[in-house]
């Protein structure tokens, strides 16, 4: 390393991020794998002011709110690699990064564990009232204790069936629990069951989504959706707000079919949840922290600290999305075999 230049790297995390999501001892790591420059503005950036707050840096490492736009390819010349220090890069224009030969990269899914153990407290609170009953009793009203579901005689159905539906599936059989599935890519194994969409809908005392993202999920679940599932069933949307028509499920708890609903996310800026349900004391919400624990934020921090420490040994990282477009990266195998900076 002492022999070729360091890599400039520009984190655009700002201060509260770093806190919370970059740990200390990750940035110690990046440093001592590279030149790192902060954000210095305290803003989310985007756009041209990202690329000329990252002037001189061959990489930047994106938190998940700062989008890769096509005017920041356009912008940065130095700019060999765009790394997201998520998984989610639905906010990256890989077609325009490709096309200026900058690679895209994504860290691994680290948090299986934590976004399931999420979910299940979502499914308890709601099947008790317990942030209901807590918002009476800071209101100073005596609750009314709801009729409860009892977690081990239910139903749990779980729509995409990923590594964290199959950690949910894990504890909800450990509590007794039934268990469907809607995957059409995974047939789960006994004693799970592979259900169609709409007769998981039907059966279910909770339903988890978990699906991706895609053209073909996004409104998922509609008024149709929420009309098919069983009267007093809770809904928990853990994947991404675009998988939910939010008219509908407004709709479907004024209505006072479902019993309540859970969100880690929404449509809201940086898929937090929207304002129009983080009041209501039928909805438990969380803004995005599914996956923030300190073992899941150090193990993608260090997926990032990897990924440079290849990049700086002319190496194509793990989480390559586009490598075959990535032409710049040719900058940095001629400064592993030692060719100056230009």
């Amino acid at each position: 390393m002492s022999d070729h230049p360091r890599l400039r790297v520009f984190l655009t995390h700002t201060r509260e991020a770093l806190a919370s999501q970059y740990l200390e001892g990750g940035l110690a790591e990046l440093r001592r794998v590279a030149d790192v420059v902060l954000n210095p503005t305290g803003r989310v950036l985007s756009g041209a002011e990202l690329s000329a707050a990252a002037a001189g840096c061959e990489v930047i490492v994106a938190h998940r709110a700062t989008p890769g736009l096509a005017q920041t390819f356009a912008a940065a010349p130095d700019l060999v690699a765009f790394l997201r220090a998520a998984v989610d890069i639905s906010t990256v224009d890989v077609e325009a990064a490709s096309a200026k030969g900058v690679l895209v990269a994504r860290t691994g899914a680290a948090f299986e564990h934590p976004v399931a153990e999420l979910a299940f407290g979502m499914m308890i609170d709601l099947a008790r009232g317990i942030s209901r009953m807590r918002g009476d009793y800071l209101a100073g009203r005596a609750p009314a204790p709801p009729r409860g579901i009892q977690i081990s005689t239910a139903t749990l159905g779980i729509v995409g069936y990923g590594r964290i539906g199959r950690r949910l599936t894990e504890m909800a059989l450990g509590w007794g629990m039934r268990v469907l599935v809607s995957d059409p890519s995974i047939q789960p194994a006994p004693p799970v069951e592979a259900v169609g969409f709409e007769a998981l809908l039907a059966a279910s005392d909770f339903v988890v989504s978990l699906a991706a993202s895609t053209p073909d999920t996004a409104g998922l679940f509609d008024a149709a959706a929420f009309a098919a599932m069983r009267p007093g069933a809770c809904f928990i949307n853990l994947s991404r707000g675009e998988l939910v028509d939010e008219d509908a499920l407004e709709a479907a708890l004024d209505s006072g079919r479902l019993r309540g609903a859970g969100f880690d996310v929404g449509l809201a800026p940086d898929q937090m949840p929207s304002s129009r349900f983080t009041a209501r004391p039928d909805v438990v919400a969380t803004p995005h922290i599914g996956g923030v624990t300190p073992e899941a934020r150090m193990q993608q921090t260090m997926d990032t600290v990897r990924q440079v420490a290849a990049l700086s040994a002319g190496q194509m990282p793990e989480g390559a999305v586009n490598p075959g477009a990535a032409s710049r990266l040719a900058r940095l195998a001629a400064w592993a075999d030692g060719a100056p900076r230009s």
